[in-house]
């Protein structure tokens, strides 16, 4: 069988850490779920597509039925990853933002009514297929939108997100591996918060020298830190997508005039701040982070085309406006530092620990002090100008 292979830390396709989602696999599991199928014959279920995403092992399923097949979306996260109750904050989630008017796919409970189990090879989730044009599946994540338009009409499906999710009453998830975060980024004492992330994850403080870290954070991203948090703390706290980029979400049409069909993904979504994820969905497909040293560059059309979007359907306030340029300066800092947990802990991968570090957690920051940074920080600062 031909190694599955997936997106890689750079623009080349990487043999998958975890094994791909096969029939077998998925039978078993979906004989779990005899009841949420119906018609459904869970012995006669095939893969039909591996997602390239690296993270995990997803696929989409087919499952054969007296009226046609049902399709399906199966998720098989690796063990220390996430755990049956984190997946359930996501369902939980999920089911607000969908009553609040957002498509997100369907979440299937097994036989017991669990949304989430721990089986075999690690802990799964079924969902039904999200409706709607996969642009996007075979892209990276950190690529930019195709075309402005899609980037307007992302930030438009961004606001109505942030508007059904503001009622989520659950608490902020704990550090841990892949976890968006302003623990540090939002604390009063940014340099002791970063302590107490390293007290609660030794895995983390077993992969990096602290005392390493807190240099390099004091350097490179402590001044924008000190900036931002009063302003954040004038914004208010609230749940967020977590991973706002084109492949997270499926569209309407091919071509510049499609549409947001469906959201997916909630697997990063945390409480955080409306302005913070914004910011995120920024700083994750406004540049072209996969470019060569020396070249990567932000699409400023995209980003201003974004920030109008969301403005369209949620004005920001003045806290916020005053807030973002520097909340995307620092997007991405602690969601680095779960990137360096995960490598080292979950995917045990010494060669990424070291990219995820050097070229994101203090890669990012470097970028964002040359001049395409600092272009990149004007257009946001010019795009919610009053």
């Amino acid at each position: 069988m031909t190694a599955h292979l997936v997106h890689g830390m750079g623009r080349e396709e990487v043999p998958a850490t975890w094994p791909p989602l096969d029939d077998i696999e998925v039978r078993r599991l979906l004989n779990r779920y005899r009841a949420a199928l119906g018609p459904g014959d869970p012995d006669r279920a095939t893969v039909a597509w591996r997602s390239p995403r690296p993270w995990s092992a997803a696929a989409l399923v087919d499952v054969p039925g007296a009226h046609g097949a049902l399709r399906l979306f199966v998720k098989r996260l690796p063990p220390g990853l996430r755990t049956p109750a984190d997946l359930v904050v996501e369902h939980d989630l999920a089911a607000l933002v969908r009553a609040g008017g957002i498509v997100v796919p369907d979440v299937l409970r097994d036989d017991t009514g669990a949304s989430a189990v721990t089986a075999m090879a690690g802990t799964y989730e079924v969902q039904s297929a999200a409706p709607g044009l996969d642009l996007y599946r075979d892209v990276p994540s950190w690529q930019p939108y195709a075309c402005p338009s899609h980037a307007r009409v992302a930030g438009r499906a961004l606001a109505r997100f942030h508007r059904a999710a503001a009622t989520f009453p659950a608490p902020a998830r704990a550090a841990g591996p892949l976890v968006v975060s302003t623990a540090v980024v939002a604390s009063a004492d940014p340099c002791a918060a970063l302590d107490r992330l390293f007290e609660a994850r030794p895995a983390l403080a077993a992969a990096v020298d602290p005392a390493t870290v807190r240099r390099d954070f004091v350097r490179w991203h402590l001044p924008a830190v000190e900036r931002v948090q009063p302003l954040l703390a004038r914004c208010g706290v609230g749940w967020g997508h977590g991973d706002w980029h084109p492949s997270n979400l499926t569209w309407t049409a091919p071509g510049a005039a499609a549409r947001v069909a469906a959201v997916l993904d909630l697997g990063l979504a945390n409480r955080t701040a409306a302005v913070h994820d914004l910011a995120v969905a920024i700083e994750r497909a406004g540049v072209d982070w996969l470019a060569p040293a020396g070249r990567v560059r932000a699409d400023l059309p995209a980003v201003a085309a974004l920030l109008r979007g969301y403005g369209d359907e949620r004005p920001l306030t003045d806290a916020e406006r005053a807030a973002l340029p520097d909340a995307v300066r620092v997007a991405h800092v602690e969601y680095a530092l779960s990137e360096v947990e995960y490598f080292a802990a979950c995917a045990r991968s010494p060669g990424d620990v070291t990219l995820a570090y050097r070229d994101y957690f203090v890669g990012h920051a470097e970028w964002f002090a040359s001049p395409a940074g600092g272009d990149l920080l004007d257009a946001v600062r010019r795009a919610v100008s009053p």
